[in-house]
């Protein structure tokens, strides 16, 4: 009798080869090569001198790097938490609504994720300039006290920055949502009606349970997105006012291309990439655990 496909075992590793030689040659080398190098002081041009874990501790001690990955943090709540609790309530309303022309609406919403981040970063500086729409909107409202030079400004330019990201993200997770929701069986809510749950328990004995798995996809993507967030922060504040709104792919970029700090740009990037593996990681573990 013949063998059934991929027998023996090694037969089938034949069939991954070609694709874990791809991932290692672009992934897995150039990983390794970052490291080799953060061991080194280095500016990318001379012969680099032994540094061993120097360029490690100097994240630690240094406390413009320490407040850079602190921002990368506080991101996170913009890029992944609001986008989760207005995805959540904007998809539970749509999904129940039936709203006409639903297809429409989920293209609008995702539209942003379409637009290259360069493009939606200059749209926004031009918001938040001294003159731009926002504070024309709030001296229209009567609110001049209010208006700033929002990216400017030591205490608002982060929390600026963030809303960008909640704009950018909220499509994506409204999307992911919505798919989830649309696969709930309509028994469920049937069945929650007949105990007396309102639309409130419905929400939290039905709708959240089942879509676990879409929280966990979108929680990965956009807190991914906050950690390595570079392209808008380079083109709204380039970190600035002073080191107010920087964050650690752009400490990346000054410390290898200004400063020429090649070794501790790297070491920047190895502990981005590691923290960024252990959320993500433990993410997808509560959420398998929850499911299970």
């Amino acid at each position: 009798m013949a063998a059934p496909p991929g027998e023996p075992r090694r037969v089938a590793y034949l069939y991954l080869l070609p694709a874990f030689a791809v991932y290692a040659v672009f992934l897995l080398y150039p990983i390794g090569r970052a490291v080799q190098i953060s061991l080194y002081d280095w500016d990318g041009l001379s012969l680099g001198t032994w540094a061993g874990l120097d360029n490690y501790v100097a994240i630690v001690a240094d406390e413009g790097l320490r407040a850079a990955f602190g921002h990368a943090l506080v991101l996170i709540v913009f890029y992944a938490a609001a986008p989760l609790v207005i995805g959540l309530a904007l998809a539970a309303i749509l999904n129940h609504a039936k709203v006409r022309g639903l297809g429409f609406f989920r293209t609008v919403v995702f539209l942003p994720q379409v637009i290259a981040m360069v493009v939606v970063a200059v749209a926004w500086r031009r918001v938040y300039a001294p003159d731009g729409s926002l504070n024309a909107l709030l001296g229209a409202l009567g609110l001049d006290a209010l208006t700033r030079g929002w990216l400017g400004d030591y205490t608002f330019a982060l929390p600026a920055v963030g809303v960008v990201g909640t704009w950018f993200e909220t499509g994506l997770v409204t999307v992911l949502l919505l798919a989830g929701m649309s696969r709930i069986p309509l028994s469920l809510y049937e069945a929650a009606r007949l105990d007396g749950a309102g639309a409130v328990r419905e929400f939290f004995a039905v709708t959240l349970p089942s879509v676990r798995a879409e929280i966990a996809v979108a929680l990965t993507l956009t807190v991914i997105a906050a950690l390595r967030t570079f392209d808008l922060v380079y083109v709204t504040t380039r970190g600035g006012p002073g080191d107010s709104t920087s964050v650690p792919s752009y400490e990346v970029y000054h410390r290898a291309f200004g400063l020429g700090q090649v070794g501790s740009a790297a070491a920047i990037g190895v502990t981005l990439t590691v923290v960024i593996f252990v959320i993500s990681f433990g993410i997808n573990r509560f959420a398998d655990r929850r499911t299970s």
